[in-house]
């Protein structure tokens, strides 16, 4: 399919404007397409050509202005408009669409549990082109008037209210107006739970098989939903752009959410079926706060064209995160931000494939080039931009230029530069110098301290920086507990710009114990600890009275991993010395994550890896005998789920499947049984008829995932090449159950068995995006890639793959990812 360039886009913009959708869908016409009839009424500002886009299965008729158009004329995704006069102008397609099984456009779903169908819409970036006619561009917006026909007894869901007209025929509010990839659909027998807040309809809807425990959690989504709608009108002047705000939890969706207006979309596993930490709640609450910002900055107020993606999700991520702290009881939202959501932009940032936060307009030509840009940094950097930004500004001149912004901008679209002018009319400080130097760079500064002993002046720091922004910091200054040594006390926290303009910062007293850069966490940069400092921590990081400290210490020590300086073992011995003894679970997560993702499973050679997963496995049994008390369920979850993942014998994990419980608890859960089932599967103590038998007692779609991903795992060659054929040679796996397979194939435990697979990869996965698109090249180049197989022999195969195949921009992009981290561990164990 042809994609749209930039200069494409800006040449339309220029012919034509964009009135008005009238929209009718028939979603009863069977099981593998649905009807689409599009009606837009636009302007020419002279006389001209131009096109539509639109993907059907089937164009059946095209009349402009009342003339017959040639449904022939339909070049890939084009549809050419010549010899447009100006003035006002009617296009009418008539077309029929095939629904989705990957999650790109009209997506349609039998659920398992009850055989009961849902379809739903996701139009990013393009796809709404699968669903009706368009022209498709963020700077064409337009008022968007939907009618469905639905099978009898489901629901309709979109941007408007919806009214039921009777005999399955729904009508949706026509919204005021939007891009084109904003528009949503969500049809089928859902569960709602409605309410009422300022005025407004608020409901949320999930899968009725998902009904008892979407209900189980409404209080808490609700209140959650209130609270960042009330504390969202005290910041913005401008009040909810849209008439009703519907919470839609939906099957395999690929995204963690989506920000239609009026009807926000996420994926149905925020439904949760199981228990789950009070970390994995705030993210859901997270989630929730980021999606409405965006009602505001990306609804309200869009991107003109895909180089300002990070306008919208950076704003968004900033704004979740703060929103949450100050309104609701998720109150250290940033130590999560720190621990997981900041190592994903740093992460990103290192690699080869990096780019500014606001990357050059020509460095994104093309809708194609713009899908790769939904990184690390366009969320977690640009979040992080801001945060310190707001440090720097101060909050309430953040605000008044925020507020500027959506006043000049309202129901339009905006760039950078109109960006910047807002802010810059509400301050005197020179943030379009802040904007070059932080949004159109690249890569992580490095923050290295050396400390001069304390003298009759006092002690000194030095900050030696390795890259060039501007960074305002606080510095924490901390010492050994002159009672008990293993505790440290807060002595001094100061603030200071980098790079320091008068030499050494001098501070009173002798040098303390233990000095951390970035205490705060409040810009975006590696920080490096000096050896007294380092050894101190050591000694006394669970001592450290912040988490927030402890996220950046534990991040520092990450980083040296990553980069060299600091051996995988010492990491893990760390580990070993302070989590049983962390009290934040965020923390934990975090650092338990890495050693078992990273350090385990990549970093250390096959001789090591059962010595790290041993450690693993002692300090979860430290947590979970803890957590005997019952104190702390989401620490002791924690460690059950982390104790399943690294057992390296079946006996015991065996024994908890057979009792259906952990002994002192938790009962196991599907979520907990699968889990077990699956590092059975790996270590060869379970067959297929036990993974039949545990579908047969949770037969839903999670159940169906976890099947799949266990028979991936089976360390049978039968079984392997079954999974094979089932991701690389067949085309009916949706994208969940491909997900589910390859995270189950490659195993450490397995390298010999699966080794012919490596070659394979490179040439199968080429063929199958070729064939599938986007978002299952997306799916391989992730999830199907041999993570675990870090040797010279996979890196050559993948720089061959790399510079002689012609690849789908989406799976070029994760193999450039992969392969650059499967040269840093080799880097690391080579160290």
């Amino acid at each position: 399919m042809s994609v749209l360039t930039r200069d494409e886009a800006q040449t339309r913009a220029q012919l034509i404007d964009v009135h008005r959708y009238t929209v009718a869908l028939d979603l009863t016409t069977g099981d593998e397409t649905f009807e689409s009839r599009a009606a837009i009424q636009f302007t020419a500002r002279a006389a001209g050509d131009t096109f539509v886009e639109l993907k059907p299965a089937l164009l059946r008729s095209v009349t402009l202005d009342g003339q017959p158009l040639d449904p022939h004329t339909l070049d890939q995704n084009r549809l050419a408009l010549t010899g447009l006069t100006e003035g006002e102008h009617e296009l009418r397609v008539d077309a029929t669409m095939r629904y989705s099984r990957t999650g790109e456009g009209m997506h349609r779903f039998t659920d398992p549990t009850d055989g009961e169908t849902y379809v739903y819409t996701q139009m990013f970036l393009e796809d709404v082109q699968r669903v009706f006619a368009v022209f498709d561009q963020p700077d064409l917006k337009a008022v968007f008037a939907l009618s469905v026909t639905a099978p009898e007894g489901w629901t309709v869901l979109g941007n408007g209210i919806a009214t039921d007209e009777g005999d399955g025929h729904w009508s949706i509010a026509p919204t005021p107006p939007i891009s084109t990839y904003l528009v949503a659909v969500a049809a089928g027998p859902w569960h709602s739970v409605r309410t009422e807040h300022a005025g407004l309809p608020f409901g949320i809807h999930c899968r009725r098989s998902l009904a008892p425990h979407l209900d189980a959690d409404a209080d808490e989504i609700l209140t959650i939903t209130r609270a960042c709608y009330d504390r969202y009108h005290e910041k913005f002047k401008e009040p909810y752009p849209f008439d009703s705000y519907d919470q839609a939890f939906v099957p395999e969706f690929n995204a963690g959410a989506m920000e239609n207006p009026g009807l926000v979309t996420f994926r149905d596993e925020f439904v949760y079926r199981s228990a789950v930490t009070d970390t994995e709640r705030q993210t859901r609450a997270m989630v929730i706060a980021h999606e409405m910002a965006h009602m505001w900055f990306g609804d309200l107020v869009t991107l003109t064209w895909w180089d300002d993606i990070w306008l919208n999700e950076s704003f968004a991520e900033y704004m979740g995160y703060q929103t949450l702290t100050e309104a609701t009881r998720h109150t250290d939202t940033w130590v999560a931000f720190g621990i997981d959501r900041k190592s994903w932009g740093y992460d990103a940032d290192q690699r080869p494939s990096t780019h500014p936060v606001a990357p050059d307009p020509d460095a994104v030509p093309d809708t194609a080039s713009a899908m790769l840009n939904f990184d690390g940094i366009s969320y977690a950097k640009g979040a992080s931009a801001l945060r310190q930004l707001v440090a720097w500004l101060g909050e309430k001149d953040f605000l008044a230029g925020i507020n500027t912004h959506f006043a000049r901008h309202k129901f339009g679209n905006a760039t950078l530069a109109d960006f910047i002018d807002s802010l810059a009319a509400s301050t005197d400080r020179d943030v379009h110098r802040w904007a070059e130097q932080w949004l159109r760079t690249s890569g992580v500064d490095t923050l290295t301290p050396t400390i001069g002993n304390g003298s009759e002046a006092g002690w000194t720091l030095d900050i030696a920086q390795r890259g060039n922004r501007p960074h305002r910091i606080a510095v924490g200054a901390y010492d050994r507990d002159l009672v008990d040594p293993g505790q440290l006390t807060p002595r001094d926290r100061f603030e200071i710009d980098i790079p320091q303009q008068d030499g050494p910062t001098v501070r009173p007293g002798r040098r303390p114990d233990l000095v951390v850069l970035n205490d705060g966490d409040l810009t975006y940069a590696k920080v490096r600890l000096d050896e007294r400092s380092w050894a101190t921590a050591l000694d006394s990081l669970s001592a450290i009275p912040d988490p927030l400290t402890r996220a950046v210490v534990w991040n520092a020590a990450r980083d040296m991993v990553r980069d060299g300086e600091l051996a995988p073992t010492a990491y893990l011995d760390a580990a070993r010395t302070h989590l049983p003894r962390e009290s934040d679970l965020a923390v934990v997560q975090g650092v338990l994550a890495f050693a078992a993702t990273q350090i385990a499973d990549r970093y250390l050679g096959p001789d090591d890896r059962p010595a790290a997963l041993a450690t693993l496995t002692s300090i979860c049994r430290a947590l979970i005998r803890r957590t005997e008390d019952g104190n702390a369920p989401g620490l002791r979850l924690t460690a059950v789920r982390h104790f399943i993942s690294a057992a390296t014998q079946p006996d015991g994990i065996q024994d908890w499947l057979n009792s259906d419980s952990v002994p002192g608890g938790p009962e196991l859960d599907p979520e907990l049984r699968w889990r077990i089932l699956y590092r059975l599967a790996v270590l060869g103590a379970v067959d297929d008829d036990a993974i039949a038998a545990e579908l047969t007692r949770d037969p839903s779609a999670t159940g169906r995932e976890g099947a799949a991903r266990c028979r991936a795992a089976l360390p049978d060659g039968d079984a392997k090449a079954a999974a094979w054929d089932r991701m690389f040679r067949t085309d009916d796996l949706s994208n969940y159950l491909f997900t589910a397979t390859a995270q189950g194939f490659w195993q450490p435990e397995q390298a010999d068995l699966v080794r012919r697979y490596v070659p394979r990869f490179y040439t199968d996965a080429v063929e199958l995006a070729d064939r599938r698109g986007p978002a299952i090249a997306e799916c391989a180049g992730r999830y199907a890639f041999p993570i675990h197989a870090a040797d010279e022999e996979s890196l050559r195969l993948g720089e061959e793959c790399l510079s002689a195949a012609d690849l789908l921009p989406a799976l070029r992009r994760k193999l450039v990812d992969q392969l650059d981290d499967l040269r840093r561990a080799l880097r690391v164990r080579e160290g």
